[in-house]
């Protein structure tokens, strides 16, 4: 069979999405698990680590090494109960390095929050710097929510020079991993009477540093987790109005905007999401809806998208609900269909264009999920398949796409069953149909030995295509 080979691009989605996975509320969940879940693949995967390489409790989860500690509220450690950063100066091998491969592998790119000790001194800075250089177009957050009291860093440090660490910690990755980009978390506009964002003098430096703007919000929240239970009768929870949660996420970009000297830059929501601990697992997910509706209707383009947190959760802020029984295992709450078709509607998907004819070999370059190369193989379709399946012969990493499901092929791999992008979504007539493919670095990092470019572009090439079995009807018919 004969196919129309094109050359495919995939550019952003109107609104980007991003999905935290793992923080103090839950573990990391394998993206061959999340991309079954949900069809498809986000723009990056938000980690959460901490640094703090002075403490003696180093590098022990805080937690683990203090679980006997007499604490009433989750920041109440010596530092933040995230997972502990594995590299720096006092690497350990640790995550979230094969963490940061899985989520590359899988087309995705790399949002990673780091809590670090503001007392650090350049050589752990740079240390890290080096340590990200080889993920390619990442994300890093540093000291995010950082007007709030809680982190341990606001302890460690005056307000002022946390801003002032970020703007030091933003130049030095500038310097070692230009291919990172830094994220600024801070208050914004909390109060819609006010004009100023709170703490403005103290971080008014960190708004022209960072490269993209963000604020935190949920728009229901039980921060007393996991210490009581939200009632009618505690007090540690707080539920918001959609539309002034959206509100003061727009007026904080302006303020942001006006004090960059009337310039923009991205903006993201780094944590969303309505906590069905106050809300309860039903109006979670209309919160969730309304809140994505009035992004759509907007018309101002100001807003960048938003990451979801989380995917799976010990509490109620997650897709899933982890089993008390069993840390391995899921349970899908009413948010996790409304998220799934959120994602899978125009303004929240990114953008695959298709453009000139190209012959095998072929070279196909990633550079970011929003903005990389690959090839599209056009097939004729009879109508409903009841075999579709693509072999591979070579070693490469790749992310297929068909029938609006998306689909990861591992190296090594031989065949990848695409029957599952017709279930639920059915063919009734004869039609043609794009099969898209892009080449994601197989090993999770880019290759130094590429040459210039090669912390933001990874270059593969593809010597020929993969051998497609479509059948439109039983092996053997039913008798």
């Amino acid at each position: 069979m004969d196919y129309k080979i094109r050359r495919a691009h995939i550019g952003p989605a109107r609104f980007s999405v991003d999905l935290g996975d793992g923080s103090e509320r839950g573990e990391y969940v394998d993206q061959d698990y999340i991309l079954h879940s949900l069809g498809r693949p986000h723009r990056a995967v938000s980690l959460m680590y901490c640094y703090y390489p002075y403490d003696k409790e180093w590098p022990g989860r805080i937690s683990e090494v203090m679980k006997d500690a007499d604490v009433a509220f989750q920041w109440d450690y010596p530092y933040d109960d995230y997972f502990t950063y594995g590299g720096g100066l006092r690497a350990t091998g640790a995550e979230p390095f094969e963490q940061m491969r899985d989520i590359r592998r899988h087309g995705q790119d790399v949002n990673l929050t780091l809590t670090i000790d503001p007392n650090c001194t350049d050589d752990h800075l740079i240390a890290i710097a080096k340590d990200l250089k080889p993920f390619g177009r990442m994300y890093l957050r540093i000291n995010h929510e950082a007007t709030g009291n809680w982190f341990s860093f606001t302890k460690r440090a005056s307000y002022k020079e946390v801003g002032d660490f970020f703007v030091h910690f933003t130049d030095i990755i500038h310097e070692y991993a230009p291919n990172v980009k830094t994220v600024m978390c801070i208050g914004g506009i909390e109060d819609l009477n006010e004009t100023e964002m709170i703490m403005e003098e103290e971080f008014k430096a960190v708004v022209p540093s960072a490269d993209i703007w963000s604020v935190d919000k949920y728009m229901a929240l039980h921060w007393g987790w996991p210490f009581d239970v939200a009632t009618k009768e505690t007090n540690q929870y707080s539920r918001s109005n959609v539309a002034e949660t959206y509100e003061k996420t727009k007026r904080s970009y302006e303020r942001f905007r006006f004090l960059n000297g009337g310039k923009g830059k991205p903006m993201t929501m780094a944590e969303f999401n309505a906590d069905g601990d106050v809300t309860g697992a039903y109006d979670q997910a209309e919160m969730v809806k309304e809140f994505c509706a009035l992004m759509s209707a907007d018309k101002e383009d100001w807003f960048t998208g938003f990451t979801f947190y989380q995917f799976r959760d010990r509490g109620r802020l997650g897709l899933e609900i982890e089993d008390p029984n069993n840390p391995d295992v899921g349970i899908p709450q009413p948010v996790m269909d409304t998220y799934r078709e959120i994602i899978h509607s125009k303004d929240f998907s990114p953008v695959i264009s298709l453009s000139d004819e190209v012959s095998f070999p072929v070279k196909m370059r990633w550079g970011a999920s929003d903005d990389s190369d690959g090839v599209a193989m056009t097939v004729h379709f009879e109508g409903d398949p009841h075999f579709c399946e693509l072999s591979f012969e070579d070693e490469g990493s790749y992310m297929i796409k068909i029938n609006d499901r998306w689909f990861y092929r591992a190296p090594g791999v031989k065949t990848v069953d695409l029957m599952s992008a017709f279930y639920g979504r059915h063919i009734d007539a004869s039609c043609d149909m794009d099969i898209v493919i892009f080449a994601t670095p197989s090993t999770g990092e880019n290759d130094p030995s590429q040459g210039e470019g090669w912390d933001t572009d990874y270059i593969s090439t593809m010597e020929k295509l993969p051998s497609l079995r479509v059948e439109f009807e039983p092996v053997v018919k039913r008798v």
